[in-house]
């Protein structure tokens, strides 16, 4: 409360101009007012630099963006990092390698020590889609688990932000999504696919990822963010939590009661336990309620980032076979029109079979490597986790 009290009145002293540049997202404010109050604060805050950072900090590693300019040392650069893309990805054909890195259109960020390429991330940037396209990433054999794979990513995420990209694209094997993860990369797409859909290659057996890239994140200052945000939390909960609170054990059973209310458990109602509302069980089973809740769950399926394969019909023209595999459709428009009906719908149990046979047709028809099956599974998650709604139970 000392640190926020202290930094409500650095900002209204500063000219109104000013003001913007002390927000919530000024984290080296935050640190230095910190530790002015309370000099104990660093040891517990203090975050551990990795060994890439402090390579850096030492000028014995750098990072640098670069593009097939024609100039000779560019170019021997571009041949060494060549060369690990060769040795690290013994799947990937070396003439591919060599025609994308040397790519004028491509790009690559580089990991260096002297003049020694220790690693690199080639991609290629579509500015009018605001995406970049990432086709190689490796760190040399030897230079590996020293942070260099994390350090790198997180220069081209500060470096294609000034060039207004917004988001990742890549197909990442089996062996490389564990990385892409840990760089906040993830396997549900949200970004919308007209605008990556024909740009990119498709890889076979490749898992399709994407990171949203934030302006007003400042990734090379990650950890530090994080440690500060972090002990914010823990203070905050130390306020109110109640956990080193221990009641006393009932008596109750010892005196020969078979039961008590479960208000009456101490620390129940302090949890925020509140008896449940019966006239909303009552009132829920009623056909009119049925409708409106139907139409609320249909509502947030459609407005979901994974439902976009669902909301219209498959097409014919587009798809030809379709039908021919799958003999009873359905999507989230025919559902739609069922529920405005208001005759279709009896029971919440037949309107799940539908949102359960439209998930699993989409899995009979489509491959588990591609973007439809994985929304798939990623709408059906939604459905299960918010209202129990299990797509691959057996069917009865």
């Amino acid at each position: 409360n000392e640190i926020k009290k202290r930094r409500r009145e650095y900002i209204e002293q500063l000219p109104p101009n000013k003001r913007f540049q002390h927000n919530e997202y000024d984290v080296t404010y935050q640190w230095s007012l910190a530790k002015e109050i309370d000099p104990a604060l660093e040891p517990s805050c203090k975050v551990r630099e990795n060994d890439a950072k402090r390579e850096e900090e030492q000028s014995k590693v750098r990072f640098e963006l670069i593009i097939n300019d024609g100039k000779p040392e560019t170019l021997v650069t571009l041949v060494n990092l060549k060369n690990i893309f060769s040795k690290q990805l013994p799947k990937m054909p070396k003439e591919y390698i060599v025609r994308l890195v040397f790519d004028m259109q491509h790009k690559s960020m580089v990991c260096l020590k002297g003049t020694t390429v220790v690693g690199g991330i080639t991609f290629r940037p579509y500015y009018p889609q605001r995406f970049a396209e990432i086709a190689f990433c490796a760190v040399t054999a030897n230079e590996q688990v020293k942070g260099y794979g994390t350090r790198l990513m997180n220069h081209l995420k500060e470096a294609v932000k000034r060039e207004y990209i917004r988001y990742f694209l890549t197909y990442a094997d089996n062996y490389a999504i564990g990385y892409f993860k840990k760089q906040g990369f993830s396997k549900v797409i949200n970004y919308h696919q007209k605008n990556w859909f024909g740009y990119i290659k498709d890889y076979d057996g490749g898992t399709l990822m994407e990171c949203h890239i934030l302006e007003k994140i400042d990734y090379l200052q990650i950890p530090r963010i994080l440690q500060v945000q972090r002990s914010a939390i823990y203070e905050q909960i130390r306020l109110y939590s109640k956990s080193t609170h221990i009641y006393p054990g009932l008596p109750d059973f010892k005196n020969g009661s078979k039961g008590i209310a479960i208000e009456q458990i101490p620390g129940i109602v302090e949890a925020g336990w509140k008896p449940s509302d019966q006239k909303y069980y009552r009132d829920r089973d009623s056909l009119s309620s049925l409708h409106t809740e139907l139409g609320r769950i249909a509502k947030q399926l459609k407005a979901h980032n994974s439902s976009w394969p669902f909301l219209k019909p498959v097409s014919k023209e587009e798809v030809p076979d379709y039908y021919d595999i799958i003999t009873d459709p359905i999507d989230l428009e025919t559902i739609g029109k069922r529920l405005e009906s208001g005759e279709f719908y009896k029971t919440r149990e037949i309107f799940f079979a539908d949102l359960k046979r439209m998930l699993r047709n989409c899995k009979e028809y489509n491959a588990e490597n591609t973007i439809f099956y994985k929304c798939a599974v990623e709408l059906g998650k939604f459905l299960k986790e918010r209202w129990g709604c299990d797509v691959d139970e057996e069917r009865p």
